[in-house]
């Protein structure tokens, strides 16, 4: 894979400063796909689906 231009790396920079609320939504949103599809137990899940309702309650 080629190395970012500094032009492509100035810009990813100030995306990231204007985007942060968005940049965060987007990494927790990964890392909670990975842990549910790679990591978690049958408890885990079972845990998860009652914050989901929960969730889906109070929006």
């Amino acid at each position: 894979m080629a190395e970012l231009s500094e032009a492509r790396k100035r810009a990813n920079k100030r995306w990231d400063d204007k985007n942060k609320a968005r940049k965060l939504y987007i990494n927790k949103r990964s890392t909670t796909k990975s842990f549910i599809l790679n990591l978690a137990t049958e408890a885990d899940l079972e845990q998860i689906e009652k914050y989901i309702e929960e969730r889906r309650s109070n929006l």
